[in-house]
């Protein structure tokens, strides 16, 4: 099959293809974990043109007093996977990642750290004027364990220049993962679409981490979801409905062959839809998000999902819910 023919198949029969695909690779179990993001700043020189948490004045940073209160109510809470976010903060050099890291992993040493993301390796690296293998070294050594995908938003420079210019290029964003790879340090990949991307760049940008899963195997999912308009410079643009959601995620489930984990974005599309995703190709329901503040930022209610609904809402559609780790290992079926 062409890529270039999925976007004009019908949505049914991209789903048959999707969810024949998922079935045999995983079965009927759908994952999730027990996580929460906590956004460390929201002062951020990138600016990007679809973000609403970046600080148009009075910018936060929390202290790793914060930080640590923060991650032991997480803890408290059940959560196994720690996400730390922020904007590309001048006033933030490495060692100040290396003592927070250093200091969670003292207190919490049984969490996952699965923190940061390429644009903010990217940051790094340049200001501290050194290789990204060493920031990721550095940073890998004070407890980072995982890096996630963010920042991706689509691969093709032409629209990068657009909505997010003061981001890290493709390239960059490519050479930060394979650098991770090749430390041994897993990551996760994402894509932000129904912005003013094409059909064409959304193939483009899959196809770039096919070919780098398979030189690395270093992915552990990919992570599809929607722009959501709201204080943004992007408000123009009206929110992609689930059709397309659909579509792009079957898709992304038929052009990531070498793939095993795609997740469900209940985040950004709800719960009802995101129970569908799991006919469409997704095989993991994300996580729990027990704090999370980007897309509160641009109004939309939320609120953390609880294990048990999460429970629910994958036995209502006939699959097998399993509470996972980061590495995607089943810490318990339900």
């Amino acid at each position: 099959m062409n890529c270039s023919e999925l976007f004009s198949m019908p949505l049914p029969k991209l789903g048959k293809i999707a969810n024949e695909i998922v079935e045999k690779k995983c079965g009927r179990v759908v994952t999730f974990v027990v996580d929460a993001t906590i956004n460390y700043t929201n002062v951020c020189i990138s600016k990007c043109k679809f973000c609403a948490f970046y600080a148009r004045k009075n910018g936060f940073t929390l202290t790793h007093d914060q930080i640590l209160e923060r991650v032991a109510r997480a803890v408290d809470a059940g959560a196994t996977q720690i996400m730390l976010q922020g904007g590309l903060n001048p006033e933030l050099g490495i060692e100040w990642f290396e003592s927070l890291f250093s200091r969670i992993k003292k207190v919490f040493p049984e969490i996952h750290l699965h923190s940061l993301s390429p644009p903010e390796i990217v940051f790094l690296s340049k200001m501290e004027g050194v290789s990204y293998e060493e920031v990721l070294s550095r940073l890998k050594k004070a407890g980072l364990d995982s890096l996630p995908g963010g920042g991706a938003e689509i691969l093709v420079d032409r629209v990068r220049k657009k909505i997010s210019p003061m981001k890290c290029s493709s390239d960059e964003w490519i050479e930060v993962m394979r650098t991770a790879h090749k430390l041994g340090i897993p990551t996760t990949a994402t894509m932000v679409f129904g912005h003013i991307e094409r059909d064409e760049d959304i193939l483009e940008h899959l196809l770039k981490i096919r070919e780098l899963q398979s030189e690395t195997g270093g992915f552990t999912a990919f992570i599809p979801w929607t722009f959501h308009p709201g204080n943004t410079e992007l408000d123009f643009i009206p929110k992609a409905g689930a059709t397309r959601y659909l579509k792009v995620l079957a898709i992304s489930r038929i052009v990531l062959d070498n793939f095993r984990n795609i997740q469900a974005s209940w985040l950004s599309q709800g719960f009802e839809i995101a129970k569908l995703s799991l006919f469409f190709g997704a095989n993991d329901f994300g996580g729990t998000l027990l704090e999370e503040s980007v897309i509160r930022a641009t109004g939309k209610d939320f609120r953390a999902a609880r294990v048990e609904e999460i429970v629910e809402a994958i036995k209502s559609v006939g699959r097998i819910p399993a509470r996972r780790d980061t590495y995607y290992r089943i810490l318990e079926y339900y």
